[in-house]
């Protein structure tokens, strides 16, 4: 019945043939494996091997497959028909589902049928596993003032202490994630909620966040600080540095093309920048009473103690 591999497992002796057989008493079409085990050798339909041995009367459940004769396995003469039989219900159930429902599962909207799952692992598990807590460093001010500088300063040295940590960086995420967005209010605020989302999910995961953006409005910034889970997760850097600093570095001549008139909606020239009110950090550019500017290994160093104090670099 279950081809050629069947037949000469039954040519085995009886104790193999015992202990082989009660290993498949759960598929279907065995009704007794032990009777099976002793019973002498019914004839198995096969192309090239037949048994002339006397069937004994065992009942067992009719088989909906044809014979295979050339079944290259065991398991490949046993194993299909009957996952098909003992799980065909659900393939149906999935099926009959799926044609009866009218909801188009890319347009939620606010579409009450969706729910938040919770998962098995805890965000506490994750982060007693890492050794840290979760959060986002969210470095705002002028283009030009050191945030991604700093950003990757103090990732290196996060890093080589061995806690986990991950830049996102105003102009890399505009090179996929947000491609399709320009400089417009509209487009500036999107651009600040996704990140401010994804940012979210990895202080979840338990990573320290560092987000490195202009996001030169304020309510956008506050809209992604009243996103995260805990108070505590969003720790917002402001880069305190002067326009006039900001525009003696100018790395990618943007102050220039936008003095000359030729790049329009500029932060700083003529599009506003809305400096935070209550910032957890506030990096300046120089030392005090001093006319000499910091270093961005002693501006990362000062965030780094503020992480060490908090209580952010242990679980």
């Amino acid at each position: 019945m279950y081809g050629v591999d069947v037949a000469r497992m039954f040519m085995l002796g009886t104790t193999s043939r015992r202990t082989t057989m009660a290993a498949l008493g759960g598929f279907q079409g065995f009704a007794s494996a032990a009777a099976l085990a002793d019973a002498p050798l019914a004839p198995v339909c096969s192309s090239s091997a037949t048994l002339s041995a006397p069937a004994p009367v065992v009942e067992r459940a009719p088989a909906p497959q044809q014979c295979r004769s050339n079944a290259p396995s065991l398991w490949g003469g046993l194993g299909r028909a009957p996952f098909v039989e003992r799980y065909s219900f659900a393939f149906t159930h999935v099926r009959e589902s799926s044609s009866s429902s009218t909801v188009d599962a890319y347009k939620v909207g606010e579409s009450t049928n969706i729910k938040w799952h919770e998962g098995s692992v805890s965000r506490e598990a994750r982060e007693q596993s890492m050794g840290q807590k979760g959060c986002v460093l969210w470095f705002t001010g002028l283009s030009g003032s050191g945030k991604s500088t700093v950003a990757y300063t103090l990732e290196h040295a996060l890093h080589g202490m061995g806690k986990k940590v991950y830049v996102m960086d105003g102009d890399n995420i505009r090179h996929g994630l947000n491609s399709n967005l320009g400089f417009s209010a509209a487009d500036r605020e999107e651009n600040i909620r996704r990140i401010g989302e994804v940012a979210k999910l990895f202080a979840d995961m338990g990573v320290i966040t560092l987000v490195s953006f202009i996001s030169p409005y304020r309510n956008d910034r506050d809209l992604a600080r009243s996103r995260m889970a805990r108070e505590t997760d969003f720790v917002e850097v402001f880069m305190k540095i002067p326009i006039e600093i900001c525009e003696t570095r100018d790395p990618k001549g943007l102050y220039k093309a936008a003095r000359a008139g030729k790049l329009k909606g500029f932060t700083g020239i003529d599009d506003p920048y809305e400096e935070p009110l209550n910032a957890e950090i506030v990096v300046e550019a120089k030392k005090e009473a001093s006319d000499e500017l910091e270093a961005p290994e002693a501006m990362a160093s000062t965030i780094l103690d503020y992480l060490s104090t908090k209580g952010y670099l242990s679980a």
